[in-house]
């Protein structure tokens, strides 16, 4: 059985992209690593052979950081199978008041927050994978 995949948007200028990669990392590097693997969203955007190999027909994640879902759009074009969407901007309005921080630092708040956002992740990871070994 192939990893799940968990593709983060690229978000460059905005601390939602910030939190929609540090999540994305958390959840393949730490918490889900011997389930999940990342793929580089800009080599799937570009059309590169080896991206769009590793999602097409696949189980995916997509965590976005904002409404415009340049992630889920390009992994779903690519032939990934989207069985679980998230947004960084949803995950902020259960923090309200909160400072998750810049586009290139995140607080310490922003820290907490993304820890719980990649917990979530990392739950429906496990749940994805269950739902695959039941099925065969």
């Amino acid at each position: 059985m192939s990893k799940i995949k968990v593709i983060p948007c690229s978000g460059i200028g905005k601390v939602y992209g910030l939190m929609a990669r540090e999540a994305a990392l958390q959840v393949t590097n730490v918490l889900s690593q011997d389930q999940a693997e990342t793929v580089c969203l800009a080599y799937i955007v570009t059309g590169d052979d080896s991206a769009k190999e590793k999602v097409e027909g696949r189980t995916c994640i997509t965590i976005d950081g904002c409404p415009a879902l340049c992630s889920l759009k390009s992994v779903e074009h690519a032939g990934g199978i989207v069985r679980a969407k998230y947004r960084a901007v949803d995950e902020m309005r259960n923090h309200r008041g909160k400072n998750a921080g810049s586009a290139t630092a995140l607080t310490e708040d922003g820290w907490l927050i993304v820890d719980e956002f990649a917990e979530k992740i990392s739950a429906k990871v496990a749940e994805l994978v269950e739902e695959e070994q039941k099925n065969g």
